[in-house]
C-alpha cells in the first residue's frame, strides 16, 4: 500500500496521511457481493471515472465527465447493459444519476464487476456524498460533501481503493 492507495479503515478510509469518515453499505462488508444485499465488496478496487453535475458545479478535475439530463444507470442482471451508464429512454431496470437529491452531484466510479459485468455480483460502487453521518448506502461508500470534493482533487483515474477482509 501506499499514501495513494484509498484504504478502508474502521474510521474511515485513509488516504495521502488523512483518515476521510465514511459509511459503507447496510449489508456491511461482503466477499461474496450479490446484486441487492447492500453490501461494499472487499478487494482491491479502482477508480475509472468521475461523474458531475454541470448544473450544480464547475468541472472539479480536467477528467470529471457531465451527468446529463437521461443518464442513467443499468442495474438490471438480466440486460446486456447490466452495470453500465446507458441513456433514456431505457425500459430496464436502472437507476437516474441526474438526481433530485444531491447524492450523485459528484460520483467517483470504480471498476467493481466492470467492464464486463457478471450478472448478480452487483452493479456499481460509486463513491458519492453523504446523505448524512453514520447512514449507510446500498454498498457505495460515502462521504461528506467537502471531503468528497477534497478527496477528488487528490486522485487519479486508476487510483486503488482497497477494502481489506481483515475488516470483517
Amino acid at each position: 500500500m501506499t499514501p495513494a492507495d484509498m484504504v478502508l479503515t474502521r474510521r474511515g478510509v485513509r488516504l495521502m496521511g488523512r483518515v476521510w469518515p465514511c459509511t459503507i453499505g447496510r449489508g456491511g462488508l461482503a466477499k461474496d457481493k450479490r446484486e441487492g444485499d447492500g453490501a461494499t465488496p472487499v478487494g482491491v478496487h479502482h477508480i475509472v471515472g468521475l461523474l458531475y453535475r454541470p448544473d450544480r458545479m464547475a468541472q472539479p478535475v480536467d477528467w470529471a465527465v457531465p451527468i446529463r439530463p437521461g443518464d442513467l444507470w443499468s442495474d438490471d442482471p438480466r440486460h446486456e447493459d447490466y452495470n453500465l451508464m446507458v441513456r433514456a429512454p431505457y425500459p430496464y431496470s436502472h437507476e437516474a444519476l441526474r438526481r433530485a437529491d444531491p447524492l450523485y452531484d459528484l460520483v467517483l466510479l470504480t471498476d467493481w464487476n466492470w467492464p464486463i459485468a457478471k450478472p448478480g455480483k452487483g452493479s456499481a460502487i460509486f463513491l458519492h456524498r453523504w446523505r448524512r453521518p453514520g447512514f449507510p448506502t446500498e454498498g457505495c461508500i460515502a462521504f461528506r460533501p467537502d471531503h468528497l470534493r477534497r478527496i477528488v482533487r487528490l486522485i487519479q483515474p486508476g487510483t486503488r481503493l482497497i477494502v481489506p477482509a481483515s475488516l470483517l
